[in-house]
């Protein structure tokens, strides 16, 4: 499977790769570097009473991400990044010193995309957007395997409908709407 992801990789690179495309997709992908986008929207949701709901659950979904993606699985799966078993390959960014599957950013993108859809948010579109050209330039900057960013995405969304589910069994009037 590594083989053929590797291709794949190789594929997008030699067809897809601009100079457009290698000034932005660095941009893109800081957007969800240690969550920090997506966190500072949080906090946006958190501020005003009538999103608190939605801000309290985006809080909860990137908490899960968190401990489910980055604590548990990646170090018990153990999967080197793709630069890593092809060394030839020039990082447009920093090396991410971690493991590889599943893809973070893949997972708190759709994660919280997924509460943004699920709430019905005026921002659903755009997250849901930004949350797969996020997960494409994992692909882009040769930082993540096909796999992983898929893995990522699907577990982003089960963490954004579970989260919806649990909050959605808690009185939290008096905290918001």
């Amino acid at each position: 499977m590594t083989v053929l992801e590797l291709n794949i990789l190789d594929w997008l690179q030699s067809s897809m790769r601009t100079p457009v495309g290698d000034a932005l997709m660095p941009v893109i992908t800081a957007f969800a570097d240690k969550g920090i986008g997506w966190i500072l929207l949080t906090f946006a949701f958190l501020l005003r009473f009538r999103t608190r709901r939605i801000g309290i659950t985006l809080l909860l979904a990137i908490c899960i991400e968190i401990l489910l993606c980055n604590i548990l699985l990646k170090p018990l799966v153990a999967r080197q990044r793709p630069f890593i078993l092809n060394p030839a390959f020039q990082l447009l960014i920093a090396a991410p010193q971690d493991y590889s599957f599943p893809s973070g950013h893949a997972a708190v993108s759709f994660a919280c995309a997924s509460v943004l859809w699920i709430y019905r948010s005026r921002w659903r579109f755009p997250a849901a957007v930004l949350a797969f050209i996020i997960a494409f330039s994992r692909l882009y900057l040769y930082v993540h395997f096909p796999t992983d960013v898929l893995a990522g995405a699907m577990i982003g969304v089960m963490v954004g409908v579970i989260s919806c589910r649990i909050l959605s069994r808690f009185k939290i009037n008096n905290l918001c709407r």
